[in-house]
């Protein structure tokens, strides 16, 4: 079976340039969204996924899906600190254990509004437990026992009076920040300070949740066998990666449904814009669709010719939507997270994978809208293709 030389529907896309541009730019903006959204996936999954650690314990309150829901006597905490087995113990002999607070305040942004910030309250045993994951970049750690806070980097370029030197209210306590830290992951987005005195500042006489150092060769699932319906100290124990991961579910969910949306409702506007470009092609090549056939082209030949050029137009929109997205790679935003119903700063990650995915949504999107074009044009009738209109 002989075939249409690919110069024909090349030299037809370049002919009809106006008109095939708009339908691959129709198609590029339904990838550029679709590669947006999933890129902000990307990013907040990273975010969570990829920062916790494997030898790190949380401990919390037994059906606590996270922190926020969780609550700890200081006795249990305690208990759990200094007498479970499976927490590290450092040079000393000290136990890498520290019980932290969480709540989220509404605090002023910069530039006007308010948002949810996460504050933690901790102990100096989490810097020896997080080590280089919690990174110092300007002033100094807070002093335990004082009113002195650090604030993540997303949130001192986010939040106003985030600044070293400035205070922030915290309640009725004027707390003075002293230092901004770094962090890969969701810390990053938090202010922390001495666990005792935001529990003194916000009337919490309780932690939420205890953190230690896992010895090697512990089984974690073995521990929160043991803890679940412990007597004294009843616990829901995994490890930090696992809880990280937990915290991105919901999310994650619901980008990916925005983005399948987002991308069916301007994917079906796309598809018909190539369909009315790839018709109105047609319509002014009958005559020559029509010779073609009595040259000897098959009907086949005549089908393959039409649906390379939307196929091409497809993908033309494809590497268009992918040159439209690029140039947010890395660029920070923030949201709120649902599980946690705390802001968190994190930036678009677009990758290969996303970009693949998105040609492959461009290439599909116009081969659909060039497929009934193309079966129209096959079944022209040849007879009549000397006859002038």
């Amino acid at each position: 079976m002989t075939l249409i030389p690919l110069s024909y529907p090349l030299r037809s896309i370049t002919v009809r340039w106006r008109a095939s541009l708009f339908s691959a730019l129709g198609i590029a903006c339904t990838v550029a969204v679709f590669c947006a959204i999933m890129a902000l996936r990307n990013g907040f999954d990273q975010l969570y996924a990829s920062n916790g650690s494997n030898d790190v314990l949380v401990y919390m309150r037994p059906g606590a899906t996270s922190e926020g829901e969780s609550a700890l006597k200081v006795d249990q905490c305690d208990i759990l600190k200094k007498e479970r087995p499976e927490v590290e113990k450092d040079a000393s002999g000290k136990p890498l254990a520290s019980a932290e607070s969480y709540l989220a305040l509404f605090l002023d942004r910069i530039g006007g509004g308010e948002t949810n910030v996460p504050l933690r309250g901790v102990e100096q045993t989490t810097f020896d437990i997080h080590g280089e994951k919690i990174r110092i970049i300007d002033g100094r750690r807070f002093a335990p026992g004082t009113d002195e806070i650090i604030v993540g980097r997303a949130v001192a370029s986010r939040i106003a009076n985030s600044q070293i030197g400035q205070t922030l209210t915290i309640n009725i306590t004027p707390f003075k920040v002293v230092g901004i830290f770094e962090s890969d992951g969701p810390y990053g987005s938090e202010i922390w300070g001495d666990v005792n005195r935001f529990g003194a500042a916000l009337d919490r006489p309780f932690y939420q949740r205890v953190i230690a150092k896992m010895k090697p060769g512990t089984d974690p699932a073995e521990v929160a066998d043991e803890l679940e319906n412990d007597k004294r100290v009843p616990a829901k124990v995994m490890t930090e990666n696992a809880y990280l991961a937990d915290q991105k579910n919901m999310l994650g969910g619901v980008l990916v449904i925005l983005a399948t949306l987002l991308s069916g409702i301007m994917g079906i506007a796309a598809i018909l814009g190539a369909t009315n470009t790839m018709l109105a092609s047609i319509g002014s090549r009958t005559r020559e669709v029509r010779i073609l056939l009595s040259l000897g082209f098959g009907r086949f030949a005549i089908f393959f010719a039409f649906f390379i050029e939307a196929f091409l137009i497809g993908a033309s929109g494809g590497i268009l939507g992918a040159l439209m997205v690029l140039p947010f790679n890395g660029v920070e935003t923030g949201t709120m997270n649902m599980q946690t119903f705390t802001e968190v700063a994190f930036a678009f990650r677009v990758d290969a994978k996303i970009l693949w995915t998105g040609g492959i949504l461009a290439t599909a999107m116009g081969a659909i809208g060039g497929l009934i074009p193309a079966i129209l044009a096959a079944f022209k009738d040849p007879c009549t293709a000397l006859r002038r209109h």
